[in-house]
């Protein structure tokens, strides 16, 4: 039986009816149509799924959309503003931060609520803040050195 819930993504409201059982992952992607929210692993191990809630990330396979409701959600569609490029989403292009791009919406958005709270962090903060982020093309280094660059930007 479904259930009717508001949504607050990327500064948009949506009601939308959904099964108990949807994931949040499906939500945005099949009902929405925000599909730059990837499907990874769906055990919550590559990252890939990641999104903000109420400014943490969290990998949207292992949450119930029921369970989002009335928070602020911000999926990669979310960052870009007036068609500019958030500064992390420019600095990912300018040291060429990624190859297939597919971990890369998860990637930035751990990164953007990293930033959030620590403007100037260490390469090791960094690596903390993506230990859950998989990338199986980039090795990293481009990623890392991408999240420095636009940690100076402030």
């Amino acid at each position: 039986m479904k259930t009717l819930i508001h949504l607050n993504i990327n500064r948009n409201s949506y009601e939308i009816a959904v099964e108990p059982s949807w994931i949040l992952t499906d939500v945005l992607r099949d009902k929405l149509g925000l599909i730059g929210t990837k499907k990874g692993c769906g055990t919550g191990n590559c990252g890939a799924c990641t999104v903000l809630l109420d400014g943490k990330p969290v990998s949207s396979c292992l949450l119930l959309a029921i369970d989002a409701r009335d928070k602020e959600i911000t999926t990669i569609e979310g960052l870009a503003r007036n068609g500019k490029l958030h500064p992390l989403q420019e600095s990912f292009v300018k040291h060429g931060a990624f190859q297939c791009g597919y971990c890369t919406p998860g990637a930035i958005l751990a990164a953007k609520a990293l930033l959030d709270v620590n403007r100037h962090p260490t390469e090791a903060d960094v690596r903390e803040a993506l230990v859950g982020n998989l990338c199986r093309c980039t090795g990293y280094t481009r990623i890392v050195q991408a999240v420095l660059a636009a940690s100076e930007l402030s």
